[in-house]
């Protein structure tokens, strides 16, 4: 039955004539879309996003599937439609064309992987990133991590140890969970503001703000389609003043949610390009999503301003003490800069190279959470594996980018901004 399905599938693929490139691509991404929608019947956090046709969703799955699942077809059907996009040389294709060849090429190789990776092969940490995300992480050295370390234990004299030294001192800029909802909704109007300053959007863009528990991530943006985003707040853990702009920017203005409005409005509505009407998760679409939306943060609120709106507006509506603002911002920025721990705790982790106790250990001591804030971040790692990676690494590709083609207007940087956030990309695509 299975080789019956694989034939019929490869007659229709290779049966269809017209060789038009444009027309040949419309037919790829059409399967595409479907092999993503299947995929996601066998893995529960593969499909992100889906807002194309009904039909297309595959049928429920029967017992025997569910408990066999076919992952032989799933490879033979990803192979078939990579050797089908391989056939086409991006020279005959105008700039729009080419950039589109190269996103469907390269989402198919991570379809592909993840199918893999579900029937049970096993990838290294870079292996994994490269097939899934287009990249492989920075190496730094313990000792790199250490020197970071060294600088912020000084800016935080006292007894007792680093990590323990570093919560007494965020424990000051907790947001009461009874001024959540406002502190929130006012740091997402803001950032929606100065976004529709540079971007147009949507005319019937909306959200739905909801605070949510037992989650391994801290913030979601649930794209549902027609310009509209549920976006969830994780409170299992205590959230800082920061916070507030940070998720208002990441997970909507200009982030997650101004990007996926873009690529819906623009791609999806206005070229037909159906491919962009699912979003799998463990894919390089992921990378660029991730690090436009952490650089949107700066695009939002550049140099001082988000210091300026948090100690104007956002600490007052918190009930806290803005005149520890510059002081919080001095101890965050070192903080930042020792994010890719968590890359190098995720690949001794899933190398088999540290214990899950051990992991938690590391990240206590390197990256300076308490052990429930590691635990968090373990879990995180235990549910999306070397997706971690997308966040810096991808805000550190998506700035060299910006700082290159940017200019140095407001306006030209927005209008580069819009470009990455609009158009087809992929990781590779950005460094070349």
């Amino acid at each position: 039955m299975k080789k019956i399905i694989v034939l019929l599938w490869i007659g229709f693929l290779f049966g269809c004539t017209n060789e038009n490139p444009e027309s040949v691509l419309n037919v790829i991404a059409e399967d595409y879309v479907k092999l993503v929608l299947e995929v996601g019947q066998y893995d529960p956090n593969f499909v992100d996003a889906y807002y194309g046709p009904d039909e297309w969703k595959p049928k429920p799955l029967s017992e025997e599937l569910s408990a066999n699942p076919p992952y032989d077809v799933l490879l033979e059907k990803s192979s078939l439609l990579l050797g089908r996009i391989n056939k086409i040389s991006p020279q005959t294709l105008d700039e729009s064309l080419r950039l589109r060849h190269l996103f469907l090429q390269k989402q198919l190789i991570a379809v592909k992987g993840r199918i893999e990776m579900l029937s049970g092969k096993n990838f290294s940490f870079d292996e994994e990133t490269k097939v899934l995300y287009d990249v492989v992480t920075p190496d730094y050295t313990v000792e790199h991590f250490q020197s970071l370390i060294d600088e912020l234990d000084q800016l935080l004299p006292g007894t007792g140890s680093l990590t323990e030294r570093l919560s007494a001192f965020k424990k000051q800029f907790i947001i009461p969970e009874e001024k959540l909802d406002t502190v929130f909704h006012a740091a997402i109007r803001e950032a929606r503001k100065r976004t529709l300053d540079y971007i147009d959007l949507p005319a019937n863009e909306n959200f739905k703000l909801e605070f949510v528990t037992d989650k391994p991530w801290g913030g979601y943006n649930w794209y549902k389609g027609n310009n509209f985003s549920l976006i969830q707040i994780n409170t299992d853990l205590p959230i800082y003043i920061d916070r507030a702009i940070d998720l208002a920017s990441h997970e909507g203005y200009p982030g997650h949610h101004v990007f996926a409005c873009l690529l819906e409005s623009r791609l999806v509505k206005s070229k037909g390009w159906v491919e962009y009407s699912v979003y799998p998760l463990f894919s390089p679409q992921s990378l660029i999503a991730e690090g436009t939306a952490n650089y949107g943060i700066e695009m939002a609120f550049p140099s001082d301003g988000k210091i300026k709106f948090e100690k104007e507006v956002l600490f007052p509506l918190a009930g806290l003490d803005p005149g520890q603002a510059e002081r919080y911002y001095q101890v965050l920025n070192l903080v930042s800069e020792i994010s890719y721990v968590r890359n190098a705790a995720a690949e001794a982790y899933l190398d088999g190279e540290m214990s899950r106790e051990e992991t938690i250990e590391w990240l206590v001591k390197y990256a300076l959470r308490d052990r429930r804030g590691a635990a968090q971040s373990l879990k995180f790692i235990e549910t999306y594996r070397s997706y971690v990676i997308n966040y810096n690494v991808g805000l550190d590709m998506v700035k060299a980018y910006m700082e290159e083609k940017g200019g140095e207007s407001a306006e030209d940087r927005w209008e580069t901004f819009e470009y990455l956030i609009s158009t087809p990309q992929v990781p590779s695509n950005l460094v070349e």
